[in-house]
């Protein structure tokens, strides 16, 4: 990327910034919330709609001088609406966890009973974990996969939502690796009168691009994503209705409920992204993802690895390494070490504490868009491999290290 100032302005902010440039371009990039922006959409972020201040929404806004930012927030919302089938979209939250509670603080009060999917087995802080502000404020009942199968128990979810009367029944995950069955969700929630509110952040682009169904068209009453992650957007948020009556509640809660002005450049790269995700190569790529994680997934299975499910349905898996004798997060430190980026993971009931579990994740949303195909899932296997017989073989690590670096900047990282 060129830098036209920095180089006199502030040099030791651009060495840095080569820095992680050459970090990206030399390794792999496992991790399955992360992914590539475009070059427009990172040219858009560093735009002059960083200078606007902009509370309200268009056409009602606190501050002069919104003619031409109304004019981006309205084609990013209805780029949004024609990508994801959605009546109403809110394009001004920060990020996933911001509009989650959004969310919670436009449909639910302080106290009230809500069903979610446990961190450990695949769900999100923001889904009820107790150490978060939604564990903290609601009455959270968690429910969980199957100890055989690794997938969700959709019997128990309907036993616990009969039991409890939920005022909301949270459907999502960001360590899952199967399909969701919303149509089931949905049901299960109209039976009892319950709120139905999904959180696509990982599995928005593949929704998208419609490699996998989504909660919209199962008539949810509210739908959360980021715009990153599989999406390959910049770092923010949307958040779908159905319902006139819940968007107004929605768009009260954003703003001037919780947040201020919205970030205008960030929303306009949301545009651009959106833009990119209606382009029909952008549904080759969704497929792709699927089908790079599917072959990462057996091979890693052929050599001895244990994936939660036994599989996957979307662009990330977890990896259970207790029959590897290595915990999550020395196992990470030593991917780390080889070039390859992951994260440390939770596996359903662990028996380790969380900042030393038993699991890794591993997603190839990222190294798809980089172009890579079934033939490096087959090579990353092998290193993924080789790093969990040599974790402490610092010798090995390097050589498995330069080998990566050899494949990727075979593979350019776009806007780099």
């Amino acid at each position: 990327m060129d830098y036209k100032f920095l180089p006199t302005t502030d040099p030791q902010v651009l060495e840095l910034l080569r820095a992680e440039e050459a970090r990206q371009k030399s390794g792999l990039e496992l991790i399955a919330s992360e992914n590539y922006a475009s070059a427009a959409v990172l040219e858009t972020m560093a735009s002059v709609l960083n200078n606007k201040y902009s509370e309200g929404y268009p056409g009602k806004r606190y501050y002069a001088g919104n003619e031409v930012v109304d004019s981006v927030e309205s084609l990013a919302i209805e780029r949004a609406k024609k990508l994801f089938g959605a009546n109403f979209v809110n394009v001004q939250a920060l990020s996933g966890s911001p509009a989650n509670l959004a969310v919670y603080f436009a449909l639910v009060q302080p106290g009230d009973t809500i069903l979610g999917l446990k961190l450990d087995h695949g769900g999100h802080l923001s889904h009820g974990h107790p150490i978060n502000f939604t564990g903290k404020t609601y009455n959270f009942v968690q429910y969980g996969v199957n100890p055989v199968t690794g997938r969700v128990e959709m019997d128990e979810v309907e036993r616990l939502a009969k039991e409890h009367k939920p005022k909301m029944i949270v459907a999502g995950f960001s360590a899952y690796s199967r399909d969701f069955d919303w149509v089931r969700f949905k049901q299960i929630a109209d039976e009892i009168g319950a709120l139905t509110f999904a959180d696509i952040a990982h599995v928005a682009g593949l929704i998208a691009g419609k490699a996998i169904a989504g909660p919209i068209e199962a008539g949810f009453d509210v739908v959360t994503t980021t715009t990153h992650k599989t999406l390959r957007g910049p770092r923010g948020a949307l958040i779908f209705s159905k319902d006139e009556e819940v968007a107004k509640k929605i768009n009260r809660s954003v703003f001037p409920g919780l947040q201020g002005g919205p970030h205008e450049h960030v929303i306009a790269a949301i545009a651009v992204a959106l833009g990119e995700a209606l382009q029909p190569e952008f549904s080759e790529y969704a497929k792709k993802v699927i089908q790079n994680a599917q072959t990462l997934a057996t091979q890693l299975i052929a050599k001895g690895f244990k994936i939660i499910s036994d599989g996957t349905d979307n662009h990330l898996m977890v990896v259970d390494l207790q029959n590897k004798n290595v915990g999550g997060k020395e196992f990470t430190d030593a991917l780390d070490r080889a070039g390859i980026s992951a994260s440390a993971s939770t596996i359903p009931n662990d028996p380790n504490p969380p900042m030393k579990p038993s699991g890794v994740r591993l997603g190839t949303a990222a190294i798809t868009t980089r172009g890579m195909g079934e033939a490096e899932m087959v090579k990353i296997a092998e290193w993924i491999d080789r790093v969990a017989q040599n974790f402490a073989n610092e010798d090995e690590l390097a050589k498995i290290k330069k080998e990566v670096s050899q494949l990727a900047v075979k593979f350019p990282v776009p806007g780099i």
